[in-house]
């Protein structure tokens, strides 16, 4: 299908799509934008189908400049992986699998493209993991958080040492 929209697994189509997990420091802190979905009004991450001749990472940034209007550094790997059902506008559901890639939110614009169609909103990293649907999701902003948390810690104790040498 066009794109690499789905795939077959065990007999049955599997969309693939790709996620950005835009993200920004407040102070020593780690924030996490989220955007509610069109029909649902949940929350999610930006996210869309593949593009054809669009790399995954491009893909994923694409999306969350329409879906959330930011932009910023992509990632060139996943942050995980996970899965979820898409209800179909028709009612019927099919199984995705999200390859999601962190964004580091360099410029957030007031006018974007689905604004209208769609709230965004910053949250803690313990907000953002609390706030969406998805199990997969959920540990996969957990773990981006604890392992910024640990780079700003690192980074802390080495500027610490640097400053007081013994």
């Amino acid at each position: 299908m066009a794109g690499g929209k789905h795939k077959a697994l065990a007999g049955k189509p599997i969309g693939v799509q790709y996620g950005a997990l835009p993200w920004r420091y407040r102070g020593d802190d780690v924030q996490i934008m989220l955007v509610t979905s069109r029909r649902t009004r949940r929350w999610i991450i930006p996210k869309g189908w593949p593009m054809d001749g669009v790399k995954p990472t491009t893909a994923a940034a694409r999306e969350a400049k329409e879906e959330a209007g930011v932009t910023g550094d992509i990632a060139e790997t996943p942050v995980g992986v996970y899965r979820y059902m898409k209800v179909l506008r028709n009612g019927a559901e099919m199984p995705c699998r999200v390859e999601v890639f962190a964004l580091k939110v360099t410029k957030e614009s007031h006018d974007w493209d689905e604004m209208d169609a769609r709230e965004r909103r910053w949250c803690s990293v313990s907000d953002a993991a609390a706030a969406v649907a998805e199990p997969q999701l959920k540990v996969i902003i957990r773990r981006f958080g604890t392992r910024k948390a640990a780079e700003t810690r690192r980074q802390k104790n080495e500027a610490d040492h640097g400053r007081n040498p013994t």
